[in-house]
This record gives structure tokens, C-alpha cells and sequence, in this order.
């Protein structure tokens, strides 16, 4: 089964990444992988603070992915996993796709406003002719109806 990666962040292109790529996944027989990549200098604190600053930075995120979760679920039919990691997000996104024989594209969410698509975008397509998967760059404000048009 070829399976969809697609990051979830704090982003609001992250929702248009998403639905994407269950959308996506559904049509195609396919599943859906979501990545959340905890940046390093996000503890930078003593170890007994930081041991508790990670804790509730992964539960934020499992909060944050059951919502998608349950989205994927009742709507597409399909039952997406959940992978966090933590370290720098580029090399943490490809270190999942060499980890996961079965991610056949990345779906990537990009950001609408004046300053660009967003760090993950424009890091990631610089490479993306040495990737061993291809990328799928969703604009941030695609209307649903548009999303579905193009699935």
C-alpha cells in the first residue's frame, strides 16, 4: 500500500496538506502517514523542565492529530498513523521517507502570504530532483470544493 506523508504543524496550510492527502489516499487505495518533527531548541531548558516541556509538546501534537484523525476517519475511510519525531525537520521528514519503504509522495501544505510558501517548501523543493519520492505542494488556499475537483 502506497502511503501519503504529510507533516502536521501550526501551520494553517497544514489543514489543505492534509486534507489532500487522505482525499487522496482514499481514491487511490492508499493511507496516510502524518509527520510531526519537534525542533531541537524547543528545550534548551534544564532536564527536569525539559523532560516536561516535551511531554506536553507531544501531547499538544496528539491532540492536534486526532482531530485530523477523526476527520480522515469518518469522512475518507481511512486510518492515518501518527509518527513524531524530533530534531531538524527536513532531515527528520527524510529520515521517515528512507524509514518507510511504503511513502510514495510527500504532500507538503504551502503558505499563501507575502513571505512564501513556507521553510518546508522552499528547503525541500531545492532538493526534490535527488528525493527518492516525489513532492506534492498544496496551496494553503485551495477551497475544499477545488481539493476535492483536483483528488
Amino acid at each position: 500500500m502506497r502511503k501519503f506523508l504529510v507533516i502536521l504543524d501550526d501551520s494553517r496550510e497544514c489543514l489543505n496538506a492534509m486534507r489532500f492527502a487522505a482525499m487522496r489516499a482514499a481514491k487511490s487505495g492508499g493511507g496516510v502517514k502524518i509527520l510531526s518533527v519537534i525542533p531541537p531548541e524547543e528545550f534548551n531548558h534544564w532536564i527536569g523542565v525539559s523532560d516536561i516541556m516535551r511531554e506536553e509538546t507531544r501531547e499538544r501534537i496528539e491532540v492536534h492529530y486526532e482531530v485530523f484523525a477523526k476527520w480522515m476517519r469518518d469522512r475518507q475511510g481511512i486510518d492515518p498513523e501518527l509518527v513524531i519525531r524530533e530534531g531538524e525537520p527536513v532531515t527528520e521528514i527524510l529520515s521517515e521517507i528512507a524509514d518507510d519503504a511504503a511513502i510514495g509522495v510527500l504532500v507538503l501544505g504551502a503558505g499563501s502570504e507575502k513571505k512564501g510558501p513556507g521553510p518546508l517548501v522552499t528547503q525541500l523543493s531545492r532538493s526534490a530532483g535527488s528525493l527518492p519520492v516525489p513532492i506534492t505542494i498544496v496551496p494553503g488556499d485551495l477551497s475544499k470544493e477545488r481539493l476535492d475537483a483536483i483528488t
